[in-house]
């Protein structure tokens, strides 16, 4: 009987799958593609060898010391011998890749990684650099073909059982860098070396990958995966086609224009929505322009020279009051002049100008960036817009690096706090770098954009893991105090229970209430409140109380006497234990030895016995030494002290959390909010009138119910309680922050604002 290459039988299968065993084989489609990719990798990756050898060649000849010039030819010798187990291996593990697709495993937990305590330093300078330079080459790749890259990833979870997304998918640029960068752990090379070879891998490997999914899709489409699915055609070489060659007047000839993500009917339909609405609000929301009929439309090459003009001349600091349409006019006006005819810019490029202007009139409002970023931000209305007339796609794809690279610097600024020196700051200082490249470089190449979006993820993923690092040993401080917190009140219940309401010995209660404690906190942050070791120091407690009281009972002599050396050598090895100060534990240990022998004189008196004299009997008479009554006492009574209040442990150095004296009702709307922050949210404090602190809330600690809140590089900064949050947002001094994409919040209130301007 045949079977499905998918159905396994259970009396064949059962003794030959392992818990990682594919549920079944890959289907001839992905096969297909698979065995294709692999070919056109191995292609590639031979012309990147073949190519090393010069680049390496190049670089010893301009190498400016001999060990510099030996690392090189070094480099070159380990590459001839490896290339071939290189090139085996990087191959090996996309096929490998491939294989998962239909592989499940089962009752394997996640692999967390380990942050260390001690150190922040967790990750060398070397794989430091590897992994910027990987991000950098994976960010290019997903600014340039992340629509087909999604179509493909699409199409493979159509085929397959286990759910596959762009970073893990096999032909995704992710997995194929760290693949070769697994395949080259063989190579004895020095960094500098490693970097130049994944520079190579980015030149001759990563750039054909749009043709990779071109073909790969193709495939699947021919297959019968998906066909309707719209897959993205091959990237061309980017042609310097003049603006005027994408007709302004014809926005659906914009649709692919050496992009080819998109289609044209997407970017029709986005545009042309945004278009209508314009129209429909034109006379009433917006302005309506009254042109002579001899009006001449200006061409897209000599706007794009006029913008570029205005982006040459503007102002060194951004200033509320500039009019870019102003300037625009002022500047036809000239050119009219000069002509002698009426120059007006095209209805299709004025609605872009409208749509741009709108956009970044939501981005100055917005009380989620700081004012000085914010200044900044606003210098890229000028590249933006020409980006937006070379490329209507810009308002229909997410993915549009332009878009991107202002939805990063936003994402980045979001908890940036203003300073007294904001040029010192790194983060100012680098989108400083970006605004000035678009407006110095940027004419008509929108690839810039990925280029500068490339460099500033690189950045921005840098100081991301440095923040994380740092934020993940701020938990774990905060874990550990709130663990400290918690041993610290069973100890106090424990003392409390034995001591509060009783008059015992000053020595005694100091004696347990300054150092026993520390023992007790030890040995419940050690072994926990359940183990033999916690008992035996509670025991040794009760010991020591009953050691100092009065006894009536006869035995109580006899158990004191057995009782004192074991207590004496448990107080002695529990305090040493703790390291308390050796010279208060003399001290109390003499006061101890007192009390205690003070206990036994009183324990030994006998007990008055009646006795019967016979007067008939003649006694001589006794000598009887009676002390004086005037005399004192050899020993005198010890202090005594009564416990009339709750002992209170406070750890040094860690103020408590003050609550505030407001109490709220359960269904406030204050706590509701508080109950409704997420670990990750940024939130901003109105310290007093003039000072603000922006910080992400990193961390709730259950047991004590403190929230945790940091700035952007991970160090905390604030500790509030449930109720104190409450009070805060009750009296208006703290606002979330909204971290969704700025560019996405710009342009849904840009819709917004029309949609409303049309029914009105």
């Amino acid at each position: 009987m045949q079977t499905d290459a998918k159905v396994v039988p259970l009396n064949k299968g059962a003794t030959q799958q392992s818990p990682t065993s594919p549920v079944g084989r890959l289907p001839v489609a992905l096969i297909q593609v698979r065995d294709k990719v692999a070919l056109q990798l191995k292609q590639t990756l031979q012309v990147l060898f073949d190519n090393a050898d010069d680049t390496l060649f190049e670089m010893a000849d301009r190498a400016t010391s001999n060990a510099e010039q030996n690392a090189f030819f070094e480099a070159m010798r380990d590459l001839r011998l490896k290339r071939k187990s290189i090139e085996r291996a990087f191959l090996q593990k996309v096929f490998e890749s491939f294989s998962s697709l239909n592989q499940y495993e089962i009752g394997k937990a996640p692999q967390l990684d380990a942050v260390s305590f001690d150190s922040l330093s967790l990750v060398q300078n070397d794989e430091l650099e590897e992994t910027v330079a990987l991000d950098a080459m994976v960010a290019k790749v997903m600014a340039r073909d992340s629509v087909a890259l999604g179509h493909l990833t699409t199409r493979f979870n159509a085929l397959v059982s286990k759910k596959v997304d762009d970073r893990t998918n096999p032909l995704g640029p992710r997995l194929l860098c760290e693949a070769f960068l697994d395949a080259c752990r063989s190579l004895g090379v020095e960094i500098k070396v490693k970097l130049i070879i994944l520079k190579l891998f980015e030149k001759y490997v990563l750039t054909e990958l749009d043709q990779f999914y071109a073909e790969a899709n193709q495939l699947l489409v021919t297959a019968g995966v998906l066909p309707d699915l719209r897959s993205a055609p091959a990237r061309r070489q980017p042609e310097r086609a003049s603006p005027a060659g994408r007709s302004a007047a014809q926005p659906g000839s914009l649709a692919s224009g050496g992009q080819g993500e998109v289609s044209a009917e997407g970017v029709q339909e986005v545009f042309g929505v945004l278009q209508e609405l314009l129209s429909q609000v034109r006379g009433t929301g917006l302005p309506r322009r009254e042109q002579p009929a001899d009006a001449v439309p200006v061409s897209s090459i000599d706007l794009m020279r006029l913008l570029s003009h205005l982006q040459q001349h503007l102002p060194q600091q951004h200033n509320d009051d500039y009019d870019l349409r102003m300037s625009l006019e002022q500047l036809l006006s000239h050119a009219s002049a000069r002509s002698g005819r009426v120059r007006v810019v095209g209805q299709v490029d004025d609605d872009v100008i409208n749509l741009v202007s709108m956009l970044f009139e939501f981005i100055l409002d917005d009380r989620t960036l700081p004012d000085s970023l914010k200044a900044l931000i606003g210098r890229m209305q000028i590249p933006m817009l020409k980006v937006a007339l070379l490329d209507k796609t810009f308002f229909s794809r997410g993915s549009h690096p332009a878009r991107r690279l202002l939805n990063e610097i936003a994402s980045a600024a979001l908890g940036w706090v203003e300073q007294d020196d904001a040029q010192r700051d790194s983060l100012y200082h680098r989108i400083e770098q970006v605004v000035q490249r678009l407006l110095n470089d940027f004419v008509d190449d929108p690839a810039i954009f990925s280029e500068l979006l490339a460099e500033f993820l690189a950045y921005t993923g840098d100081e991301r893991r440095r923040s994380e690092l740092l934020e993940q040993r701020t938990r774990d401080a905060e874990e550990g105090r709130a663990k400290a917190e918690l041993a610290r009140r069973r100890v106090e219940d424990a003392l409390n229970q034995r001591l509060l309401g009783r008059t015992l010995p000053e020595v005694v209660v100091r004696l347990l209430q300054e150092a026993w404690s520390k023992v007790l906190l030890l040995t419940c942050l050690k072994h926990g409140v359940e183990s033999p070791e916690w008992q035996s120091a509670l025991q040794t407690m009760d010991d020591l109380i009953w050691s100092v009281e009065s006894h009536d009972a006869p035995e109580a002599r006899a158990r004191l006497l057995e009782l004192v050396p074991g207590l004496l050598k448990a107080l002695r090895e529990g305090l040493a234990s703790a390291a308390f100060d050796p010279f208060s534990t003399s001290e109390f240990f003499s006061r101890l030895e007192a009390l205690h022998v003070q206990t036994f004189e009183r324990l030994r008196k006998p007990e008055p016995v009646e006795v019967v004299v016979d007067d008939s009997l003649e006694l001589p008479p006794l000598l009887l030494d009676l002390p004086d009554e005037a005399e004192p006492e050899e020993n005198a009574m010890p202090a005594m002290v009564a416990v009339v209040e709750e002992i209170v442990l406070v750890a040094p150095g860690e103020p408590q959390v003050a609550e505030p004296d407001v109490s709220l009702a359960d269904d406030d709307e204050a706590l509701g909010f508080v109950d409704n922050l997420r670990v990750g949210s940024w939130v901003e404090f109105q310290e007093d009138e003039e000072h603000k602190l922006r910080c992400k809330l990193a961390a709730l600690i259950k047991p004590t119910g403190k929230y945790i809140f940091v700035n952007r590089t991970g160090m905390k900064v604030l500790e509030k309680s449930r109720m104190g949050l409450a009070v805060e947002f009750r009296r208006k001094a703290i606002r979330l922050l909204d971290d969704a994409l700025l560019f996405d919040r710009a342009l849904e209130s840009v819709i917004g604002n029309l949609r409303r301007l049309k029914g009105a």
